[in-house]
């Protein structure tokens, strides 16, 4: 049977460093955000997630959005090239922990640049957003990596936020979700609903129909409970400050076999 396994990596001392691009810098509390994370880690153990810390990268302030370090598709680890220079030294530990995993591990290469939070997977088809971290060279290497493996990569214009993610995310049943002021292009996506709240967009499907939201979204969270949806909701304010949401916290690999 294929096993939960999510890639978490704990906040580097460095946080309150980490880079802005879309909003007003504000101050973060590394402390709180420390807790914060081991709450959001906490919520995945509890719905059955068996979570594997990276090696800690200090020296890296954004080191703890794990997730813009690898895309996975089926047992494939595509390891990033991130589109903030300053980045590029935290995929060697991901790399370490995805390879330890028994995954197929291939790369971006120059002069593609790709942050794994543009990176939206629904069932076969991969969205790939093409904005101020993932260039056109990182688009077509995500192509050449997956369609061999049966995978639709669709780009998607991303110029109002910092990731793709940071936009949209999508539901168990395909349906995306987005902020409509935040979203390019919604007719792009064969299912989209509009969320009330930009921080709404954000989930991380959890299994059994639950989906990890984070706790500044309650109108969003009430829309999608009135949906049939379970939600469970954490509060990550302190990475919020810093353009970061439940998803860029975590990989989810749920196809790897115990």
């Amino acid at each position: 049977m294929p096993s939960k396994k999510a890639l978490v990596r704990r906040p580097s001392p460095r946080l309150a460093d980490g880079l802005v691009t879309h909003i007003a810098r504000e101050k973060v509390d590394v402390g709180l955000a420390v807790e914060q994370w081991e709450a959001y880690v906490a919520a995945l153990r509890a719905h059955g997630w068996e979570t594997i810390e990276v090696e800690p990268a200090d020296d890296c302030p954004d080191s703890v959005f794990v997730e813009d370090t690898v895309v996975m598709f089926r047992n494939v680890a595509l390891i990033t090239r991130p589109g903030a220079a300053a980045r590029r030294a935290e995929t060697a530990g991901v790399e370490e922990a995805v390879a330890s995993l028994g995954c197929s591990v291939n790369w971006i290469w120059d002069p593609g640049t790709l942050d794994g939070g543009d990176v939206l997977k629904v069932g076969d088809t991969v969205y790939v957003g093409r904005g101020g971290r993932t260039n056109a060279a990182g688009v077509q290497q995500v192509r050449a990596a997956f369609e061999p493996l049966g995978a639709r990569v669709v780009a998607v214009p991303v110029s109002k936020v910092l990731h793709l993610k940071s936009a949209v995310t999508a539901l168990p049943d395909g349906t995306v979700i987005g902020h409509i002021p935040r979203v390019d292009r919604p007719s792009l996506f064969p299912g989209f609903l509009s969320v009330p709240e930009e921080s709404g967009a954000h989930v991380v499907l959890l299994g059994g129909g639950k989906l990890l939201m984070a706790a500044s979204a309650p109108r969003t969270a009430e829309l999608l409970s009135d949906l049939g949806h379970d939600v469970v909701t954490v509060d990550i304010s302190e990475f919020e400050k810093l353009e970061g949401c439940v998803t860029c916290l975590s990989v989810r690999l749920r196809e790897l076999y115990a």
